[in-house]
This record gives C-alpha cells, sequence and structure tokens, in this order.
C-alpha cells in the first residue's frame, strides 16, 4: 500500500494579499519538493467534487451561504481581521474540503494506506458560525463527519498539533461523543482558547496547553499524553489537523521545535493507528508560516507516512 498525495492547483489562486503569512507559495513549495524527489510510494489525486450538505453537517446553513456569497469579482475583500478571500478563492476553498473527502475514500477504498492534503485555506479555527484565522471551512471537521455519515464510523480522533490551538474544530465537536479532539498548543495564545479545563460534553475534548520557548524533548514528553489519550479512546480512524508552525523558525509562534520532531511525533502516532485503526489515518494542512520550515516538516511527515505502508 502507498500513500496518498492530495492537492490542487486551485490554491495558487487563493490570493490573500501581499504580506499576508498565509500566502500562495505555502502549497507550492511542498509540492514543488515532492516532484523533485520523485517518491514512487505516493499517490498523487486531485480533491473530487462533493454535495454542499457535507458542509451544512458542519458548519450552520446561514453562515455556509454567507461564505458562498462574500467570494468578490474582484480586488480582496475580508471575512475577519485576518481572513481574506479573492475571486479564486472560491474554487480553492471548496478543494481543501474536496481533500480530505477525497483522502477518506481512497483509504476506505485500499488505494492507499494513508494520505496527506496540501491544501489552502486552513480549517482548524473556522467555527460553526464564523471564519476566523486564515480559516473559512473546517476541513477536517468536513472529515470526521463524513466517516461518520458515509462510513458509520463511531470512534473518530483528531489530533491537532498545529502551535496555535484548534478552537474551531474544539466548538464543532464540543457535543460529539463519536469525535475525540486532541490538541497540543502554545497558550496563552492566540485563539485565547484551549486550556485544560475545556474538556467537552463527554470528556472528548483533551487540550495539552505549552508555554512559549517549549523545547523538543518537553514537547515530544507532552505528546506522550496525545498518545495515552487515544490509547484509552481507541479511535476506528484517526485525522491529523497538520500545522507545522510550532517549528523553531516559524514567525507566527514561538515553540522550538525541528522538522525531525514533525517524523518523530507522527511515526508514534502511526504505531497506535496500526494497533486500532487498521493504520487508516488522513492528514490535511494546517499551519506554517517559514517555507523551508514548512518544506523541511511535511517532508518528514509524509516520510512517516510512507515508512508506515
Amino acid at each position: 500500500m502507498k500513500t496518498g498525495l492530495v492537492t490542487s492547483d486551485t490554491y495558487q489562486n487563493h490570493n490573500t494579499g501581499e504580506g499576508h503569512p498565509e500566502q500562495i507559495n505555502r502549497v507550492s513549495v511542498i509540492l514543488e519538493n515532492f516532484k523533485n524527489k520523485n517518491n514512487k510510494n505516493l499517490i498523487w489525486k486531485k480533491p473530487s467534487k462533493f454535495e454542499k450538505k457535507l458542509l451544512e453537517n458542519t458548519h450552520n446553513v446561514s453562515y455556509v451561504n454567507f461564505v458562498e456569497k462574500s467570494f468578490p469579482e474582484k480586488g480582496l475583500s475580508f471575512l475577519d481581521g485576518d481572513t481574506i478571500i479573492s475571486p479564486g478563492s472560491k474554487e480553492a476553498t471548496l478543494d481543501a474540503v474536496g481533500s480530505i473527502i477525497t483522502a477518506i475514500d481512497g483509504v476506505q477504498n485500499k488505494e492507499f494506506q494513508n494520505a496527506f492534503c496540501a491544501v489552502r485555506p486552513p480549517g482548524h479555527h473556522a467555527e460553526k458560525n464564523k471564519a476566523m484565522g486564515f480559516c473559512i471551512y473546517n476541513n477536517v471537521a468536513v472529515g470526521a463527519h463524513y466517516l461518520i455519515e458515509k462510513y458509520k464510523f463511531n470512534k473518530i480522533a483528531i489530533v491537532d498539533f498545529d502551535v496555535h490551538h484548534g478552537n474551531g474544530t474544539q466548538d464543532i465537536f464540543h457535543d460529539n461523543e463519536k469525535v475525540l479532539f486532541i490538541s497540543t498548543h502554545q497558550y496563552p495564545y492566540y485563539p485565547g482558547t484551549g486550556t485544560e479545563q475545556e474538556k467537552g460534553k463527554y470528556n472528548n475534548i483533551f487540550n495539552i496547553p505549552l508555554p512559549a520557548g517549549t523545547t523538543s524533548e518537553e514537547y515530544l514528553n507532552a505528546y506522550e499524553f496525545v498518545l495515552k489519550k487515544l490509547k484509552k479512546f481507541k479511535p476506528e480512524f484517526i485525522l491529523f489537523s497538520a500545522g507545522f508552525d510550532a517549528h523553531k523558525d516559524d514567525p507566527l509562534a514561538q515553540f522550538q521545535l525541528k522538522s525531525k520532531d514533525f517524523y518523530e511525533l507522527t511515526k508514534r502516532t502511526l504505531s497506535l493507528a496500526k494497533v486500532f485503526s487498521e493504520g487508516k489515518v488522513v492528514s490535511i494542512l494546517e499551519g506554517g508560516y517559514d517555507l523551508n520550515a514548512l518544506q523541511e516538516s511535511t517532508e518528514m511527515h509524509v516520510r512517516a507516512l510512507v515508512e508506515f505502508n
């Protein structure tokens, strides 16, 4: 079995304006690197189209309708203070969601063992009825609902290692006992949520807030609590909200992780996936704003996915 790499050319048309950290080159440097490596164990795929009701399973209908009407015919528009859209954003936003649907179908149909979705815009800050933090639709949350609705899974784990707390994913699954949401993140920091006291209605939210300056050793020690929680939950499918902005070179946070740490945390998680979920794992890109660090870190992350096969 191989690893799926799901991506789209439409991300080049999601223009966030000059100087914005969530820039067009984020996905292009990742793809350029994988093309140069020419790894025969990667199956490249484009995202499929999907029915609007998949968005409405995750977001309020009024919010989905609002977003649809918000894309400008020219220039840039703001969905919030830092979530910017352009005419090309509409297709990119839908393809970001379509990527995780395609990846899940590929794993379920045994086309590949696991998958990484190189997408933009990211998703984990998007709440049921609110865009924020560069995020419009919550891609990983749509994926989790899809696993429940189509494939009838009852235990989905979302592991979010972006340096910023996934407030949107927490908001969406706060009262859903079928989804365990685990987040490691810098705290106190944007978006201000993610304390240990935020546990969800069914104790299905598990936050691991860590201070600015957290080192590789400190982070990987803390990640053992992620693994313990996963063992207890016994997930049938694991989704990664894969943000690489915990890297020491990232301009938007103050963690001190190295690129190889993303290989290590991925590998440790996959060893559990093998036990509980037949190795079924789909990862989708969230943050990561230093282009060199992002390129290196995604390579490490995907290397672990490929080696697992």
